[in-house]
Formats: structure tokens, C-alpha cells, sequence
């Protein structure tokens, strides 16, 4: 038995890219570094991620394909190092969040140990487009 997926219905032109949207929100869902959610004024956003350890030049932010992905990767520690006890994670992670359409990061802000992506909703641009029609 074939999966027909709904972007395959013949209605719905265009409508894959929503779907490869959704696998992607599904799959993002990893739990490291912990982070906040919070809807600020009432057009903003702001993800807050707990990232104790790492410095302005182990993160970067990028947006890639209507997608906000965080990544950080710390410099090796030096070898003249021995912990008896090592708790604070420090391993490189990468965490993507699915932007709606209309959707911009306006900022992002290091500071002690959280960095803070701020989002803004923008008014879409509303395109109406005539379609010539020719005679053959």
C-alpha cells in the first residue's frame, strides 16, 4: 500500500514546500541546549537559548530556507586540563526552528550565558498580478 502524501494531490500545486516545512519542525525537536519561547509585544518573538560556556565566536546565527538555525561549537580544550567531575555539556549542537512566512530576526543578543534571537512578524506584500491572456 502506496503513502499518498497531501502535497501530492493534484489541488494542491505548491504545497510540498509546506510539507517539507513540517518534517523539518518535526525532526528539529532535540533537547540540547535547553531554550525559552516567549511572544513579546504583539508582533514579536523571542528564543532564548541557555548556552553557558560558550563565547560570541563559538555561535552563529543564520537563517537558511525560511529556517532559523543556531549552531555553536566549542574550541578544543587544552590537553593540560583533568576534571574530576565534568557536568557542564560542551558539545556542539545545532537547533533550527521553522520561520511562518512574514517572519524576520531582527537581533541576537549574548548575554550571561543566554543568547536571545528576537523576531519580528512583518506585514506581508500584498502582490496582485495580472496574467495576460494571448490568442493563439
Amino acid at each position: 500500500m502506496n503513502r499518498i502524501s497531501p502535497g501530492a494531490h493534484p489541488f494542491m500545486l505548491g504545497f510540498d514546500r509546506l510539507e517539507r516545512m513540517a518534517e523539518r519542525a518535526a525532526k528539529g525537536a532535540e533537547g540540547y541546549p535547553p531554550c525559552n519561547i516567549e511572544h513579546v509585544a504583539p508582533d514579536g518573538f523571542r528564543i532564548t537559548l541557555a548556552v553557558a560556556g560558550f563565547a560570541l565566536d563559538d555561535l552563529s546565527v543564520t537563517t537558511e530556507d525560511r529556517q532559523l538555525v543556531i549552531r555553536g561549537r566549542l574550541a578544543e580544550a587544552g590537553e593540560d586540563r583533568v576534571f574530576l567531575h565534568r557536568g557542564i555539556a560542551a558539545r556542539a549542537f545545532q537547533r533550527s526552528f521553522v520561520l511562518a512566512e512574514g517572519v524576520e530576526v531582527t537581533a541576537a543578543q549574548l548575554e550571561d550565558g543566554l543568547l536571545h534571537v528576537d523576531l519580528k512578524r512583518v506585514a506581508p506584500q500584498q502582490v496582485v498580478q495580472t496574467i495576460p491572456i494571448s490568442r493563439k
